[in-house]
């Protein structure tokens, strides 16, 4: 169970820190989102543009206050 958890942690943060790199990659907005959604709907997952954005957002603010401590 413990090694289940440890990966689980380990993929989480494998996922984070490639959206990360995307975020802020010398990129234009609007096409870091969409390459963020392609990668999503490959997984399955569907987001709407505002879910989007506030996911984006999040991120964004949670970089932030991290960088702040």
């Amino acid at each position: 169970m413990k090694n289940l958890n440890v990966l689980a942690a380990l993929l989480g943060g494998a996922v984070i820190g490639a959206a990360l790199g995307v975020l802020f990659a010398p990129e234009k907005g609007e096409d870091t989102r969409n390459k963020i959604a392609e990668i999503l709907r490959k997984k399955g997952i569907k987001l709407s543009r505002s879910e989007m954005n506030d996911l984006v957002s999040e991120i964004s603010s949670e970089m932030s206050s991290e960088g702040a401590e």
